[in-house]
């Protein structure tokens, strides 16, 4: 082992430099999410836990029924009848007003950028 203070310290600074991010964070709580529900609405178009797990499936049924198919209204677990609509439904003043406080807690909290907002905008903004 002719280099073997060479491999060795490279060795260490290789560890402490992959740790490091491990080491700078111990200790610190992370800050679930914790969006703000509606207060007017018991709730969504589906149960919450149900909406908890699977909004982005509804979102794709939705979108694939409006598009490709022109149907504009949904029907729930319940029965009840909604028009399908992200920004006039999901977020209307009585739902999901405000897109940083609801869509973007839970979005953030898990890393994850949408793609609907590609298309969409929230209300009062300008793309």
């Amino acid at each position: 082992m002719y280099d073997g203070g060479k491999i060795i310290t490279g060795l260490i600074i290789g560890i402490g430099l992959i740790a490091f991010p491990i080491w700078l964070n111990a200790g610190k709580a992370v800050k679930k999410a914790d969006p703000k529900l509606p207060a007017k609405e018991k709730q969504c178009v589906e149960p919450t836990q149900y909406m908890l797990t699977n909004h982005m499936e509804v979102l794709d049924l939705w979108r694939d029924s409006v598009v490709r198919l022109g149907d504009r209204y949904f029907i729930s677990f319940d029965g009840k009848k909604y028009r399908v609509s992200l920004q006039n439904t999901c977020m209307s003043a009585e739902c999901h007003p405000k897109k940083k406080e609801f869509c973007d807690e839970c979005h953030d909290y898990m890393g994850i950028e949408p793609y609907c907002w590609d298309c969409h905008i929230e209300k009062g903004e300008k793309k």
